[in-house]
């Protein structure tokens, strides 16, 4: 049959669909309940294409390619038909994508990833994890106001989990501490400037380093640390404890230059001429930044708000995160900005996640010629856990109070008291926030969640019975897929749809357990699943074994 698809006409079989038809010329077309090999019937219409003879707009995924048919798969009307498709299944998807804790990071750090990896001993591995966002955890497990633990599910049942405590624990040892430093990068030859040695400048440092790159600070004080040093007590951070993280970006190879002002001449003669990017830190206002180095604020990619310079970024009350996404910059002369130039008197982990923020946008202009910014990902998230629901999230973590230090906080936690403490974290975050094609999808058409949301969201039931294998029934989007493969495979319970209309649900059927329904397909349920309802329990989170 001769048929057209986005303009181009071919030849194709009888009995093709128009996604296999689409998918012969190389286009893509999204799809949630479709997998290869599997019976299936069209429910999610994320895979809708039109038919431009008709006007209709058809499920590719299960609609016969008819001769003389002219197809398009891209245009704004269908991209805005698949965005609907996918906001309708997220009103009724109960879950987070990351856990409350990680949102409400400043520094967007792993803590659930951290926890699993403290609860089982593995405190080197925890503090590689911490260090992907965050350049000082031993500093920072002092000082930090900790938000993530205000945002803790295990708040409102028996206190939140020591999530700060847990952060210090992961480099409480020195050996820890100066262990897997950075990986193994070729040097680019390139040198960054960066001026103030605080959080926001070590930080920067730090991660300029990891790139590849040589760094060199630039303070006016005779001792780096800047605010860390000169405005916290050492009551509340220990002069040791911020002089041992100073000295892990001196051994990364940062080269420090203090006691040196940089005016306007040092600047322009020196940095611009002899760097390949300058990362300003130092928490100069406005007037300083202007007088001294010559730029005036929209120069380097800045603006006004009212006494402070803030970052040209999304609301930071934006549910997804929270977090400033992007680093401060202008393209043509290499300028990054970092800290409190943004806001001042900001926390010291938002100073720090600004640091990586601009090393990582000036890594990306060093290498391309432009700057770099962050881009989040989609996220589902449910808010606050209903009374109900308590003993569910409840099943993964043993029912223990928060755990104070014996030793105080100062003292902080012995690696026992930390591997007590850390498996209290109930695993809120997602077990598939790689591979969830409802995120991907969501992500990728500007999904709404609450578009179609109702004034009651439904309870979250988590079922373990199985001894790999965890369900959350509130995260399915009853495909049906798991229904086939269990019915094809022969699973003498299986599962199936329970139900009907707006109450229908995959489950068991008889009131069995997923032990009994899942006896040989286990591992091909959870791979085939479309989104986090049929997860494993181990190995819990595939980002960062798999990204």
């Amino acid at each position: 049959m001769q048929i057209t698809i986005d303009h181009k006409s071919f030849e194709v079989k009888e009995g093709m669909t128009l996604m296999q038809a689409a998918a012969s010329l190389g286009i893509s077309i999204p799809a949630l309940c479709f997998r290869e090999g599997i019976a299936h019937h069209p429910s999610c219409m994320v895979c809708l294409v039109k038919d431009l003879d008709s006007g209709r707009l058809l499920p590719s995924c299960a609609y016969p390619v008819l001769d003389g048919m002219n197809i398009q798969t891209h245009s704004h009307e269908i991209h805005e038909a698949r965005r609907e498709a996918l906001e309708l299944l997220l009103s009724d998807h109960v879950g987070d994508c990351e856990a409350p804790c990680r949102r409400s990071c400043p520094a967007f750090m792993d803590i659930p990833e951290m926890n699993r990896l403290i609860a089982a001993g593995r405190f080197k591995e925890a503090l590689k994890v911490v260090r992907e966002e965050i350049a000082l955890p031993l500093t920072l497990g002092y000082i930090c106001p900790a938000p993530c633990e205000k945002a803790c599910h295990r708040a409102s049942i028996d206190g939140s989990v020591s999530i700060c405590l847990l952060k210090r624990s992961t480099a409480d040892e020195g050996s820890r501490l100066y262990s897997g430093l950075a990986p193994a990068v070729e040097k680019s030859g390139k040198k960054v400037a960066i001026i103030g040695t605080g959080p926001a400048g070590l930080s920067a440092a730090f991660y300029v380093l990891r790139c590849g790159h040589h760094a060199v600070l630039f303070d006016q004080h005779k001792e780096a640390g800047g605010l860390l040093r000169y405005h916290i007590t050492e009551d509340e951070l220990p002069r040791q404890v911020l002089d041992s993280e100073i000295e892990v970006v001196r051994l990364m190879g940062a080269e420090f230059r203090l006691s040196t002002l940089v005016t306007k001449e040092l600047f322009d003669t020196v940095l611009l001429r002899e760097f390949d990017a300058v990362i300003i830190a130092s928490g100069r206002e406005e007037k300083q930044i202007s007088d001294d180095f010559g730029l005036e604020p929209d120069e380097y990619g800045l603006k006004i708000s009212r006494t402070t310079l803030e970052a040209k970024t999304r609301d930071e009350s934006d549910d997804r995160d929270g977090r400033d996404d992007h680093s401060l910059t202008h393209q043509q002369r290499g300028i990054f900005a970092c800290g409190n130039i943004i806001r001042k008197h900001q926390m010291a982990v938002r100073s720090v996640a600004q640091g990586k923020a601009a090393a990582l946008s000036a890594d990306h202009f060093l290498k391309t010629g432009k700057p770099g910014g962050v881009h989040q990902l989609f996220n589902s998230s449910f808010g606050r856990l209903k009374e109900a629901e308590f003993d569910e999230y409840l099943k993964e973590s043993p029912s223990l109070s928060r755990l104070e230090p014996e030793k105080g906080f100062i003292g902080g936690f012995t690696e026992a008291e930390a591997m007590k403490e850390a498996a209290r974290c109930m695993n809120c975050d997602c077990r598939k926030p790689v591979s969830c094609k409802l995120r991907i999808y969501a992500n990728e058409y500007q999904a709404y969640q609450k578009k179609f949301t109702g004034p009651e969201r439904k309870k979250i039931i988590k079922s373990v019975q199985h001894e790999f294998v965890i369900y959350e029934p509130e995260k399915c989007i009853k495909c049906g897929i798991c229904v086939e493969i269990t019915r094809a495979e022969g699973e003498l319970q299986g599962l199936t749809y329970v139900g009907r209309g707006f109450d229908v649900r995959i489950s068991v059927p008889l009131g069995g357990s997923l032990k009994e329904a899942l006896i040989r397909t286990g591992e091909k349920v959870v791979e085939a699943c479309p989104t986090g309802a049929l997860a494993y329990k181990i190995n819990h989170n595939e980002k960062r074994r798999d990204s």
